[in-house]
């Protein structure tokens, strides 16, 4: 690959890229302040710090990690469905209320055409299924989160037990606990907060160059992209 093949390549991919460099010094550095916190409240209890391996593997690690990707995949799942039968009047987020617009379109009439995904080709169940794929997948995604978050702080939630000389709840305990619905109705309510503010801001202002955004010179009232 030349050189300028080589940066055509990351330039078409560079949002990605981009995001995945982010989430991964974010990462490291939720491991590396995190691993340092656990061991303070280990060590202000009486006991022994953790290495950093033992750190990744117990349950303060896992539980803060699918407790934040529980609420960005629900964000996300909720705003890909949701957008397609709901409306905001100027917001370039949603659909024009009365329009039929090209996402509505049946997509067996495109079936012939060069380049259409396969699903659309083969119709039938695998079109069905690709049709809905987008949401279903992000659904898909919280629904692995929220169970990692749940065995995540199941197993937080005894060590915080053990370290008081408590004795250990059952998963089933933990699942209908006040502290498991905190951890997450927390961060559920701000990601629903975000999309709203997101969605209803768009319509008054602007933010030039972005796909997210309307035209500057576009008013207000004009919906969708």
């Amino acid at each position: 690959m030349s050189r300028s093949d080589a940066f055509g390549w990351l330039r078409d991919r560079s949002m990605t890229l981009t995001m995945l460099a982010l989430f991964a010094v974010c990462a490291v550095g939720q491991i590396a302040a995190g691993w340092v916190e656990y061991n303070h409240t280990l060590t202000a209890h009486g006991g022994l710090a953790v290495a950093l391996g033992g750190y990744v593997t117990s349950g303060h690690f896992w539980e803060a990690i699918f407790e934040n990707w529980e609420s960005e995949f629900l964000q996300m799942s909720a705003f890909v469905v949701l957008s397609a039968y709901l409306y905001q009047i100027g917001s370039p987020e949603s659909r024009r209320p009365g329009v039929h617009e090209l996402v509505d379109a049946d997509p067996r009439q495109f079936r012939d055409q060069p380049d259409v995904p396969w699903p659309v080709r083969r119709g039938g169940w695998a079109l069905w299924a690709y049709q809905y794929s987008l949401g279903g997948a992000l659904f898909l995604l919280f629904l692995l989160s929220f169970a990692g978050h749940l065995v995540g702080g199941w197993a937080e939630q005894n060590a915080d037990q053990r370290l008081h000389g408590e004795a250990a709840i059952t998963l089933l305990g933990y699942a209908t606990s006040s502290r498991f619905w905190f951890e997450s109705l927390q961060n559920w309510q701000s990601e629903f907060l975000s999309v709203g503010a997101m969605v209803w801001l768009a319509v008054y202002l602007r933010q030039r160059g972005s796909p997210e955004s309307k035209p500057v010179h576009a008013p207000h009232a004009e919906t969708g992209r």
